[in-house]
């Protein structure tokens, strides 16, 4: 048996589609374009690449992108006082400040320190607190995490009533993609480097999140047979005959994992695309939660 493959880039340009009729709509009725603004701390090769990426994206799907590129060496209270502003912008319906931030900054409060109504990131205490809360809905659900059940619903995956294993515990996925399969119906398990015997809980689930951060650690044989895996991991994998000398791997290997699973995500072109797809469709959500205020 060889899995489906569940294919990123397509549903990402999907959604993509979504937020530009619906942003081109908004203009269209109400002569109102949404605004994504995007806040970079320093010189960091990859940040400045993803925030390049989000940029563009907003051109292409219509939404207007203020970017703010700052000195990494400025102040707490200065960073700080750009979001009070930013928050104070009724053009500015999304705000986005790209991580990590330098060691001197506090992170948490910056990030805290965004309108819940901005909170385009899904990061903010209280929009992680409804998330975990029965019958509790946030404003945004995180990006990355709202991707893969997206990637899972898009191929027909069945999330009520499965076994799903969420390998990775962090903030940023493993926690909040653990409470939307919940909040789905899901009998859901978190794994992480502590857990004793990963494949025996691995073989018994119907759905497989991979976010722990090891290269292709997740062989086909922990994998329940016709099992689905969204494998969010992004590592470099050293490899002579690429371009770069390395590849990019996930965290599951995909070439043992395809032959027992039912349906998996590629590294790259899985869960990748679909994070920013989501990022700018809670964008247009702010936007219209917005023009509902007015």
């Amino acid at each position: 048996m060889t899995a489906t493959i569940i294919d990123g880039k397509r549903i990402a340009e999907k959604v993509s589609e979504e937020v530009r009729q619906g942003v081109a709509d908004m203009q269209a009725t109400y002569d109102y374009v949404p605004g994504l603004a995007t806040v970079l701390v320093g010189e960091d090769p990859a940040s400045a690449t993803y925030v390049r990426s989000k940029q563009r994206t907003c051109e292409q799907l219509g939404i207007r992108s203020i970017g703010h590129k700052l000195p990494a060496d400025i102040s707490q209270a200065d960073l700080q006082k750009l979001v009070a502003d930013l928050n104070a912008d009724p053009t500015v319906n999304g705000i986005l400040v790209q991580l990590p931030l330098p060691s001197h900054i506090d992170e948490e409060t910056i990030l805290n320190s965004i309108s819940l109504e901005k909170d385009v990131d899904g990061f903010h205490p209280v929009n992680i607190g409804r998330l975990a809360m029965k019958g509790r809905e946030p404003l945004f659900i995180p990006c990355t995490p709202y991707g893969c059940i997206r990637l899972l619903e898009e191929a027909g995956v069945q999330i009520s009533g499965a076994e799903a294993v969420v390998v990775g515990r962090s903030n940023i996925v493993g926690l909040p993609v653990a409470m939307l399969l919940q909040e789905r119906n899901a009998t859901v398990t978190i794994c992480h480097s502590r857990t004793k015997d990963l494949a025996a809980h691995l073989r018994r689930a119907d759905i497989v999140v991979a976010a722990i951060g090891r290269a292709e650690m997740i062989t086909g044989d922990m994998l329940k047979p016709g099992a689905a895996v969204i494998d969010v991991g992004i590592n470099q994998k050293a490899d002579p005959t690429a371009k770069r000398g390395y590849r990019l791997v996930g965290d599951v290997d995909f070439e043992s994992a395809k032959e027992v699973a039912g349906a998996i995500t590629p590294v790259p072109g899985g869960v990748g695309p679909m994070t920013i797809a989501m990022l700018m469709n809670n964008t247009l959500r702010a936007a219209q939660m917005a023009l509902g205020k007015k």
